[in-house]
């Protein structure tokens, strides 16, 4: 079981801000999401998978005839709120300062 300290401390770490009204019904949740999780070490996992496993293969389209170069960029690029010749342009969010 989880105690209100515990629950202050996580708190705490994952930058949140709890009242102390609010703290034993988070302690409560805390302790029902770890109970919950706790279900897993009932699973059994140990035993081998019956028969032999799949073999891995990849999911690829079938072959065919390619549109041509550059045939969907204009109504494509007619589309964007702002453009830089076929280039989307977006307002700049990084700065290097």
């Amino acid at each position: 079981m989880a105690t209100t300290d515990e629950v202050k401390k996580l708190a705490m770490l994952a930058r949140l801000t709890i009242e102390d009204a609010e703290l034993e019904k988070f302690t409560s949740e805390f302790d029902a999401i770890l109970a919950y999780v706790g279900q897993l070490e009932a699973l059994d996992i140990s035993r081998e998978v019956a028969g032999e496993k799949p073999a891995l293969r990849n999911v690829m389209r079938a072959d065919s005839i390619p549109h041509a170069s550059g045939s969907f960029t204009e109504a494509l690029a007619a589309q964007f709120p702002a453009r830089e010749g076929d280039a989307l342009s977006v307002k700049q969010i990084i700065t290097h300062e």
